[in-house]
């Protein structure tokens, strides 16, 4: 008998160990799965759309108009673009950041700081320094103040530094190279130019790049590609 209950001890311990075995078989197989399941790009990832085409969306839908303007260059349009009701928009002005922040890194520039002519390039340098944490912004004045330091540029004033100028819109360039000669002469040193869109007309391309010289100019966007988007929602999508 005390062999017989023995025996059945015995096979009692042999089955709880060979349950034991099968839990850590199992409980190995369940990490396995959760690890696989981590691994795979998640559907936000897969799905979510990027900084840039939210930011293109959104120039589409608030800054992009059609029909008949009249341009500060005294030229005639079809459509018209505000770029302003994008960058001054609080998701608008964060993807703003976010897109010439990134495109400014993936250039491999080291500016110290960002800037450009007010009052289009206003929004887009505060937004680029806030999501940047680190590049200093400054704002060239279209003339020199007359009355207290009487200086052009104000904001960031470390002469030698290399920045990047910027500017919302791009039709002859003629904004965008104030800053540039306004910066040159104060003492920047000129990495980058960039614009939110550029018109693609009116000489606007040469005549900065001639401007920025040795510094590339780089459009984030350009009214083509805007104009696409605005087409391609439709009249419920874009708020008037």
């Amino acid at each position: 008998m005390v062999r017989s209950a023995s025996g059945y001890h015995a096979c009692q311990i042999s089955s709880a160990c060979r349950l034991r075995s099968s839990d850590v078989r199992t409980l190995k197989s369940e990490v396995c799965k959760v690890e696989a399941e981590r691994r795979k790009p998640c559907y936000r990832t897969l799905f979510m759309p990027s900084a840039r085409q939210e930011l293109l969306c959104i120039l589409a839908c608030k800054s992009f108009r059609l029909g008949e303007f009249k341009l500060s260059s005294g030229a005639k349009s079809d459509y018209y673009i505000d770029c302003r009701t994008t960058t001054l928009d609080a998701q608008g002005s964060r993807l703003t950041g976010e897109v010439f922040l990134e495109e400014i890194r993936q250039r491999g520039w080291k500016p110290q700081a960002i800037g450009g002519l007010t009052l289009g390039a206003d929004p887009i340098v505060v937004a680029v320094s806030v999501v940047s944490g680190e590049l200093h912004g400054f704002l060239v004045r279209k003339a020199e103040k007359q009355h207290g330091t009487g200086q052009r540029i104000e904001g960031f004033r470390e002469k030698g530094a290399p920045v990047v100028i910027v500017d919302d819109v791009c039709t002859t360039g003629a904004s965008t190279i104030q800053a540039i000669e306004a910066a040159r002469e104060f003492g920047f040193e000129i990495v980058g130019v960039m614009c939110l869109v550029e018109r693609e007309e009116a000489k606007g391309r040469p005549n900065v790049e001639k401007a920025a010289a040795p510094a590339p100019f780089v459009s984030i966007f350009t009214a083509n590609d805007v104009r696409k988007e605005h087409l391609g929602h439709s009249a419920n999508s874009c708020a008037p």
